[in-house]
């Protein structure tokens, strides 16, 4: 009787981790939250971004997916949203990378990310 209640203790805790590790990924294959550096400034969307660590949080409103980027470690951080479309990627990404080109100025804009994991491509 004890070691049928120790199985069932068991059982319960690898499912509730699977459940945790699952729940980090949301139903389009992407993490929630990342986060991501920029080693010059970048524009994301109309904002000019200083160079940084930034958490990225990847959130809806309505059927738009939108990227809110918020400056770490700085004691008045910058912040910028924009606008995404994911893109799906033929197997799970196998590293961080940013993607961007240079306006007139011969500035950074972001074009896109991938995060090491997440099975879609984040495309502004």
């Amino acid at each position: 009787m004890r070691s049928l209640k120790l199985i069932a203790l068991m059982t319960l805790c690898v499912l509730a981790m699977a459940s945790m590790l699952l729940a980090t990924q949301n139903q389009y294959g992407v993490a929630d939250t990342r986060q991501v550096t920029f080693n010059d400034p970048i524009y994301v969307g109309s904002v000019l971004l200083p160079a940084g660590q930034y958490e990225v949080k990847h959130t809806m409103q309505g059927e738009t997916h939108i990227m809110v980027f918020k400056q770490l470690h700085v004691k008045s951080p910058a912040e910028a949203q924009v606008k995404c479309t994911l893109v799906p990627l033929e197997k799970k990404a196998d590293q961080t990378a940013t993607f961007y080109t240079h306006n007139d100025k011969q500035e950074h804009v972001l074009n896109a990310l991938e995060f090491k994991g997440d099975s879609a491509k984040h495309v502004f």
